[in-house]
């Protein structure tokens, strides 16, 4: 009879330098560069640490994922119960450090069933966490939706501002510029008539890089996706 083998306690030291390295290595090179001994390099640890520490590699893509996700849970919980939660649902989508690092997820998840149903699950709560702040939100604007003539389920609010934030830095991402700005523009000019001008939420950085990477080292996407800009002066730049 063999005995289990031994995993690393959850919070180790080590365990933590493997996750943070991982994270890493995906945003700056992909996926598919995480390998035991590129890892171990990377946190300054013997390649043996990665498989005592995680089983498999599955497994420690699946983790890295999961302390990722619920980090923006409670991130985004607190931008909805901002005053303003449709700027902040706005603003959550246009952070290009989440939206890189989501787009190795999901190229995981093509060939991972246990990574779909992770990102399934997640999707889920963070889409009904958006509902019901996006629900209480029009409710609170109601006359001025109804002058505009504007009848959209609250769900449906959150998908189109959520997809279109996040499908705008993933354009960006690859230089992809076109028609940015006067969409944000669009956006941004309603969002106004509703909340007015965005504020800071404290605690928040004025940046909304609610999802900053853990290391100063680690390579940026490019410039941040500018969603204040006027299109008339983007497009003479």
């Amino acid at each position: 009879m063999t005995s289990a083998r031994r995993i690393g306690a959850p919070d180790a030291k080590n365990r933590v330098l493997l996750l943070d390295a991982a994270e890493r290595l995906m945003i700056e090179e992909g996926y598919a560069a995480v390998t035991s001994r590129r890892l171990a390099h990377k946190a300054g640890l013997k390649p043996q640490l990665v498989h005592y520490y995680f089983r498999t590699m599955e497994a420690l893509f699946l983790e890295v994922f999961r302390r990722r996700a619920e980090e923006a849970l409670e991130v985004h919980e607190r931008l909805l119960k901002s005053p303003q939660p449709l700027w902040a649902l706005w603003r959550f989508g246009t952070d290009p450090a989440f939206t890189r690092i989501s787009m190795e997820f999901m190229a995981l998840a093509n060939h991972r069933k246990e990574m779909r149903a992770e990102i399934a699950y997640y999707a889920e709560r963070f889409r009904e966490d958006q509902r019901q702040a996006v629900t209480t939100a029009l409710e609170r604007y109601g006359p001025k939706i109804k002058a505009d003539n504007i009848e959209m389920p609250p769900v449906a609010w959150s998908v189109l501002m959520s997809s279109v934030s996040r499908y705008l830095v993933l354009e960006q991402a690859v230089g992809v510029t076109g028609g940015h700005a006067e969409t944000i523009e669009l956006v941004e000019s309603y969002l106004r008539r509703l909340e007015g001008e965005p504020q800071p939420i404290e605690g928040i950085p004025e940046t909304w890089k609610v999802h900053q990477f853990r290391m100063e080292q680690s390579t940026p996407l490019g410039p941040s996706l500018d969603t204040t800009t006027d299109p008339s002066t983007a497009s003479s730049q």
